[in-house]
């Protein structure tokens, strides 16, 4: 037993061993229920569904931030919130270029959350990966959060002057790619990724993807894409890796259930985009501020973060008020 004592509490990357553990024990449970009871038959996810599935991933998320405030102090615990905060809505742009993915491929709604489910696993892994390299790279040159700070700023500025346009699935060079070097079948073959199938070319049976498998690689570059902002912005709230990864991966747990409430209202949004653009211009000053003026207050940095986001989508759901849902 002294062995396994000595284990968790060792460190691993800036924390013991076991409150890492401790998060990976929830999201594992939560997947579990997630597939395993809740949707473990294909179903039509409605709204309401959603709401009650998303309801309950926040509050657990708020949980584990209250906990982590407990037992790590009120800064972390602040720095976990404005993560989370700042993460859920970055995310919201992810679930519209989703919603274009599945509209593409014309991915039947009771398949859809097959394809979040094992989206999210790779979301995992590779968030990790991201965020293991950045963690690495401020600990080895301190000056790079600079770097992070000046990209947020210029993306922030970027997002206000984009034009809004869709973007277009159906020329994304990552698909001609994989058309071109794997054999895919051109209609769905129910739940599957892979069916085998005779090929017309050989006439011998061979593997084949289905849409649902391109659909599924698509919705990983998305939110690899997605990631190049998330991650810098989370590291200019905090260096620490463990609050940086939970922070992240709650949010995206949350958002993938929010999902099918959301699709649908996405242009109640319109004006988010702005709110969105102002965070992260705020967040990559604040890295100057920190080293130029003192170190903000995490408290101040969080109400400022919570209100600008509030606003945004506020003020969009005012203006937006009547207009039909989107088909």
């Amino acid at each position: 037993m002294d062995w396994m004592l000595e284990f968790l509490t060792s460190d691993f990357l800036g924390k013991e061993a076991w409150v890492w553990f401790v998060f990976i024990g929830i999201v594992i449970a939560l997947l579990v229920i997630d597939l395993g009871v809740l949707h473990k038959d294909n179903h039509i996810i409605g709204a309401k569904e959603s709401l009650w599935m998303s309801l309950g991933y926040i509050i657990i998320a708020l949980m584990f931030g209250a906990w982590i405030w407990w037992e790590m102090g009120s800064t972390s615990g602040m720095h976990y919130l404005t993560g989370f905060f700042v993460e859920k809505t970055l995310a919201l742009d992810n679930i519209f270029v989703i919603s274009l993915i599945f509209t593409y491929f014309a991915i039947p709604q009771k398949y859809q959350h097959r394809v979040l489910f094992w989206g999210i696993l790779g979301v995992i892994v590779l968030r990790g990966i991201m965020i293991g390299l950045g963690a690495t790279l401020v600990s080895e040159f301190s000056w790079i959060l600079y770097v992070f700070g000046g990209f947020l700023i210029l993306t922030g500025i970027k997002m206000l002057k984009a034009s809004g346009h869709d973007p277009d699935i159906g020329n994304n060079k990552l698909i001609s790619f994989l058309r071109k070097r794997m054999r895919v079948t051109d209609e769905l073959h129910g739940q599957k990724f892979f069916v085998r199938q005779m090929d017309p070319k050989t006439g011998k049976l061979a593997n084949f993807a289905t849409p649902l498998f391109l659909a599924l690689v698509m919705v990983e570059f998305v939110d690899v894409v997605f990631a190049v902002d998330s991650v810098p912005a989370i590291f200019a709230i905090t260096t620490d890796p463990y609050i940086v990864y939970t922070s992240n991966i709650f949010a995206i747990l949350g958002l993938r259930a929010l999902y099918f409430a959301l699709a649908a209202l996405m242009h109640r949004f319109v004006y988010l985009k702005y709110a969105l653009s102002a965070v992260l211009i705020f967040i990559g000053g604040k890295i100057f501020w920190n080293q130029l003026v003192g170190k903000m207050d995490p408290a101040l940095s969080l109400g400022i973060t919570v209100a600008i986001l509030a606003s945004g989508i506020i003020f969009s759901l005012v203006k937006t008020r009547g207009d039909q849902v989107a088909q």
